[in-house]
């Protein structure tokens, strides 16, 4: 019988990317909280995340040790999940002198094991308070820092600690350190996205039976790759677009084109004057998702009636960590658009539908590959739900998103001219709402700055700035300067996440 990994969660906003490296490495990993052990149905292994809180603290996350020994699996506990082995073997563990949040250097003592073919030396990645104090009689040091202080544990035969992030790219060889732990793995059930894709079809006929459907749809990946996957199960559904005024130039009747090509037949509703007057003076970017979200739903149960039981959304794994969703021990980041209380309530009712919600980005974009969709769709950089207005702090106005429209565009075109669209993870124009003095002709002008922005990600979690060629930014800022009316200054964004998110607000 082919199991699944299960990587309980202490809450760390790393936890999910443990999940994308298991996958990577070619095996099913699923997500669970430690409360949900119990509902494990014999795993291949279990890893416990890391967490923001303290072992030491009264009300610590805590886990069903003898049930967790008593599964008789592989066991590796990552930062807070090996001080938390630690405590459970009978050790100590206390408060640090100082937080350790940054890169370290892994120098294995046991060759062997977790470190078979690493490097003598490697950089790995920490991120903690507290520390191993003490251990328990009979554990075992397999790795140090350059301090000699114990960074990788084994209490039992297949029981291990690890002090440091093995799933963040800043530990150089941690998906190494994870391929050698799943060697233990037993009977794990590999992961492959043609048969995931036969898997989700499976499921959403189970979960939609003889419901209705009701499908958003806006021509990006995430709500395209739902549809197709939707269409493709055969199911009663309805694909609806809504135009909410705070879309990109042309978007609409783009959408209604890539959708004729493959398809699908959906309805467009017009609700750009409606969002606009309810987002008129609004400048709070938390109220302006909540309003959004609102609408959302108004917009969709009135056009739809009250016969419409499910209401399919595109949530992915980074929206539903960034919105810290109940059951989760994660800090929130952001409200998203697609967790109003609304949204929440129909949750409850067992009325929302979110199929792609254990997948990444790039999983979904090749998940759209195997369902058919056009490369251009696939490729296609994210698109938050709330359009435009999260490229738009303060105000939102019609004018403010003309220009985000044309320099937005500009940006792209040039981008996909210059055959770096492909080599970014998501690019895009978005305003500063300051107006600034310049010269335009003969005349001193008083207009807004545009900001442009590029990263690359793997996952939306963290993403760094792209340097783009100075030539291409100089084409770009010229051809805004002189072709967008409102604009006399164009800035490039150089900040990461973090701290800086990839969205303005």
């Amino acid at each position: 019988m082919e199991r699944s990994i299960a990587v309980i969660d202490f809450g760390s906003q790393y936890t999910q990317l443990i999940v994308r490296r298991i996958r990577e490495l070619g095996y099913f990993a699923k997500l669970w909280q430690p409360d949900e052990l119990r509902s494990v149905e014999k795993p291949a292994a279990v890893i416990l995340s890391g967490g923001p809180r303290s072992t030491l603290e009264e009300d610590a996350p805590d886990i069903d040790f003898e049930y967790l020994r008593g599964m008789e699996v592989p066991i590796l506990g990552v930062c807070y999940g090996m001080q938390l082995l630690n405590l459970k073997y009978g050790g100590e563990v206390a408060p640090g002198h100082t937080r350790e949040y940054g890169p370290a250097t892994l120098v294995p003592v046991e060759k062997g094991g977790l470190f078979e073919g690493l490097s003598e030396r490697s950089q790995i990645w920490m991120s903690h308070s507290d520390t191993v104090s003490k251990l328990p009689e009979g554990a075992k040091v397999l790795a140090e820092n350059l301090d000699a202080v114990p960074v990788a544990l084994q209490w039992d035969d297949e029981v291990f600690g690890i002090q440091f992030h093995p799933e963040v790219t800043h530990s150089d060889e941690g998906t190494k350190v994870l391929q050698n732990f799943l060697k233990l793995a037993k009977d794990p059930l590999e992961f492959k996205i043609d048969s995931f894709k036969d898997y989700l079809l499976k499921k959403v006929k189970q979960d939609v039976g003889d419901r209705k459907v009701v499908c958003g749809v806006s021509g990006g990946v995430d709500s395209s790759v739902l549809a197709a996957l939707l269409h493709e199960a055969g199911v009663d559904a309805r694909f609806i677009f809504v135009d909410m005024g705070l879309l990109r130039k042309n978007e609409a009747a783009d959408v209604q084109t890539l959708f004729d090509s493959i398809g699908i037949e959906i309805d467009t509703i017009d609700a750009s004057e409606m969002y606009l007057s309810a987002l008129a003076g609004v400048e709070d970017p938390e109220e302006k998702r909540r309003i959004i979200g609102r609408l959302f739903v108004k917009v969709f149960f009135d056009a739809v009636g009250d016969d419409v039981q499910l209401l399919a959304q595109g949530t992915l794994y980074p929206d539903v960590i960034e919105s810290a969703t109940s059951g989760s021990m994660a800090s929130t980041i952001k409200t998203h658009h697609n967790r109003v209380d609304k949204i929440m309530e129909l949750k409850e009712q067992g009325r929302i539908l979110e199929p792609l919600d254990e997948l990444f980005k790039d999983e979904v974009r090749a998940l759209g590959k195997v369902l058919g969709l056009p490369a251009e769709v696939v490729g296609r950089h994210p698109f938050p739900g709330p359009g435009l207005a999260v490229r738009c702090p303060g105000a939102i106005t019609f004018e403010r998103l003309e220009i985000i429209r044309g320099a937005d565009a500009i940006f792209i075109e040039v981008l996909r001219q210059r055959d770096w669209y492909d080599r970014v993870w998501q690019a895009y124009a978005g305003l500063i709402p300051v107006k600034t003095v310049g010269v335009k002709g003969d005349e001193r002008s008083y207009e807004f700055a545009v900001n442009l922005r590029a990263v690359v990600s793997e996952d939306a979690m963290t993403a760094k700035w792209v340097h783009l060629p100075y030539e291409l930014l100089e084409e770009v800022s010229t051809r805004i300067l002189n072709e967008v009316p409102g604009v006399n200054r164009v800035l490039y964004d150089i900040s990461s996440k973090p701290p800086a998110s990839i969205e303005w607000e």
